[in-house]
Formats: structure tokens, C-alpha cells, sequence
């Protein structure tokens, strides 16, 4: 039997009561962002894979699909994250002097799976402020991130914060290789106790003190209080811990019923961000919906290293955990051939102006196949077409 209509592992079609769903929540965010001066930008699926991979972006290797360009011969890389050739259309195109705002909406794809149930194919939203070094930009995109989310039907959300400064000012001035950072890293990344001692008992006793604190330093706003005293009292690890409960303060004065959490020891993204990072979930997902922080360096590569924060999602996603508002019933009309020139076309013309969905029922069709589902229909009184109920 032929096998072709399967598609690969992780991959899936998008069908009509969904599509409408993603199309829906895309409009949304980008209006969204539109409103706070984030502008548009659709980058190219593919590029050459230097420039995708390049600086920040190396993590993603694993990640892209790599393919040889029948014009020139290089390598070229289907993108698998939009966030490097942002920065690249910010250093080298745009080439502002102040603050940029960026958003975006489109496909990525994935060489491996992020999870079991992940999708290869996101439709990856992301808005992203380049030129401003102070946490105002920080709170910025925190703050579209949960508006988005909620005004799309989310409820009980929760954001965790943490800060990539802090396992860096514990790493500062250690003679570690990338491989001991690395392992290091993944003990934290899956809170590995008995790894993380191994790893670091060669380690100053600060630093393997802290390292072994970080491990149960996740949960409210006491963390912090408690971080001060269990982690070396190091420049980088107090600012960090100073900007979290910023950002915590204003986020609940903000949204006085949002949950906000910290765990100081989370390590996603270690060789990426450079700041303050954050999640963002609800009720019914255990993965977060949205996730985003600084990322100082991801345009260095590109020769213009400038502040950089921003956060992305995956559009549909959201349709497993929030529900949009149910598409209106649209019109029906019957297919009349001796009636197509008697106003017919100009009423249905008039109606789908107006925003109205109107369906036309071809002559053998039944009433009954019309979709989407109608609750009007468009007929001729006495000379004049009008809309009524079914």
C-alpha cells in the first residue's frame, strides 16, 4: 500500500477549524505589537547557515536543516529561530542609532523535535527591542507577552524569572573550559545533585556552595532574600537579583492577580541570554506558552553588539490551551442562474464588504453541506435581496 499522503514524524497538517484559530491569534499578536510600535519584518525562510548559526545562534545547530544552494554551492540553513537574522536585519539594514522595535510571525522548522509532543513546524511570534540597555525595555515585552496572552483568553498565568548573570558571576574567573561549563550547565539545567558535587568539587567553595544552592533556590519573591545569603556576594549576582525584583514589582502592580515566580537556577538558553529571562504559563500547559529575556549579544556577530530583548511563541500552541472567540455564522444564498444580474451579485458584493461571511450554494448542493455553519440567508422579496434568519 503507498504510504505517500504520510507525513514525517512531527509534522502535521493544520486543518480548517484550527487554521482559523491560528489565523486569528496571528492577527491578534500582531496587531498587538503594532500598537506599541513594534514594526514588521518577514525575514527569508533560508540563508546561508553561517549566518544563522553564527555567534548566539550556535546552540541551534542541531536544530536546522541544512541543504547545498544549487546557484552558488554554499550551505544554506532552513531557519530555526527568527530572533539571528532579526538582529542581522537590525545591524545591517536598518542600522538605526536609537531604539527599534521588531516583530515578526512566521514557519520555522525543526531538525529534532523540542519534546515529545512538539511540533517541527511552529509558527513562531516574536517581538524584540533593540538600542535600550534599562529594564523599562525588559518590562516592555514582559508586559506585551501576558496583555497577548490574556487578551486571547488566557487566565491564572504565571511568569518565573530568572537571570543568566547569576550562573555567570559564579562562573566568572574560573579557569573552566567550554566542556566544564557545558557540563556544569546540564547538571543544573536538570537539578543533578549528585552531578553538580562531582563537577564542582574541585571548584572554590563559594562557588561550589552556590552551585549546590541554586538546586533549591525556585519559588516566590523570598528567594531572593534567601539567594543573598546562600550565593558569593559578587557585583553581577547582587544587580541580578536587584533587576528581578524590579521586574517583579512592576509586573504585579501591573497585573495585580499574576503569579510571579524565580528559579535562579534555570539554565536554558545558558550561551544565549545575557540578563534577565522569563516563562510564562497557564493552568493547562507544562511547557511554558511563551518564553523570552536579554540577549545583549546575539547582533555581535553582525558587527553591531547593542542591547537586544525580546520573546517569542508558538502560535499554535496556543490553540491547545486557549479559546478564541467562535468565527460568526455567515449567509447563505442559493445559486440562481436567471437571477445573477438582478441585484444578486451586487447584495452578496455589499455584505462581504461589510465583514459578513456569505456562502454560495451551488445548484446540486445540499443545504445541509454549507460550511461554515449559516444562520442567515440572502433571498429575493419582491425585487429586493434581504437577509434573514434560517
Amino acid at each position: 500500500m503507498s504510504r505517500a499522503w504520510l507525513l514525517p514524524e512531527h509534522i502535521a497538517d493544520v486543518l480548517p477549524s484550527e487554521a482559523r484559530h491560528v489565523e486569528a491569534f496571528r492577527r491578534q499578536l500582531l496587531d498587538m505589537a503594532q500598537q506599541r510600535g513594534f514594526e514588521l519584518v518577514i525575514p527569508p525562510m533560508l540563508e546561508h547557515v553561517e549566518s544563522l548559526l553564527s555567534g548566539t545562534g550556535q546552540a541551534l545547530d542541531l536544530m536546522t536543516f541544512k541543504l547545498v544552494d544549487q546557484l552558488s554551492g554554499r550551505l544554506l540553513g532552513l531557519r530555526a529561530d527568527t530572533t539571528p537574522q532579526v538582529a542581522r536585519i537590525d545591524a545591517h539594514l536598518l542600522n538605526r542609532e536609537g531604539v527599534t522595535r521588531l516583530c515578526y510571525c512566521g514557519p520555522v522548522l525543526h531538525a529534532r523535535p523540542a519534546g515529545l509532543q512538539s511540533s517541527r513546524e511552529p509558527l513562531q511570534f516574536g517581538a524584540e527591542i533593540y538600542g535600550y540597555q534599562g529594564l523599562e525595555a525588559d518590562l516592555e515585552v514582559q508586559e506585551l507577552a501576558i496583555d497577548a496572552l490574556t487578551e486571547m483568553g488566557a487566565d491564572g498565568l504565571t511568569v518565573d524569572l530568572s537571570d543568566a548573570r547569576v550562573v555567570r558571576g559564579l562562573f566568572a574567573g574560573l579557569p573552566l573550559d567550554a566542556q566544564g561549563v557545558t557540563d556544569l550547565v546540564q547538571a543544573l539545567s536538570v537539578k543533578d545533585a549528585s552531578a553538580l558535587k562531582t563537577l564542582s568539587k574541585n571548584l572554590p567553595a563559594d562557588v561550589r556552595d552556590g552551585l549546590l544552592a541554586l538546586l533549591k533556590l525556585f519559588g516566590g519573591e523570598e528567594v531572593l532574600d534567601e539567594a543573598r545569603k546562600l550565593l558569593p556576594d559578587r557585583a553581577a549576582i547582587v544587580r541580578a537579583l536587584d533587576e528581578l525584583r524590579w521586574l517583579a514589582t512592576h509586573l504585579k502592580k501591573a497585573f495585580p492577580d499574576l503569579e510571579v515566580g524565580f528559579d535562579l537556577g534555570e539554565t536554558g538558553g545558558y550561551a544565549y541570554y545575557s540578563g534577565p529571562r522569563f516563562s510564562i504559563y497557564a493552568p493547562s500547559s507544562r511547557d511554558a506558552l511563551a518564553r523570552g529575556g536579554r540577549y545583549d549579544e546575539v547582533g555581535a556577530v553582525f558587527g553591531r553588539n547593542r542591547p537586544a530583548v525580546g520573546f517569542s511563541l508558538d502560535v499554535k500552541v496556543l490553540t491547545d490551551h486557549l479559546n478564541p472567540t467562535t468565527a460568526a455564522p455567515g449567509i447563505q444564498v442559493r445559486w440562481q442562474e436567471g437571477k445573477l444580474g438582478s441585484g444578486m451579485r451586487a447584495a452578496i458584493r455589499h455584505l462581504r464588504r461589510a465583514g459578513e461571511q456569505v456562502v454560495v450554494i451551488f445548484p446540486d448542493e445540499s443545504t445541509a453541506q454549507c460550511h461554515p455553519a449559516c444562520d442567515r440567508e440572502l433571498i429575493e422579496v419582491d425585487g429586493q435581496w434581504v437577509v434573514r434568519a434560517l
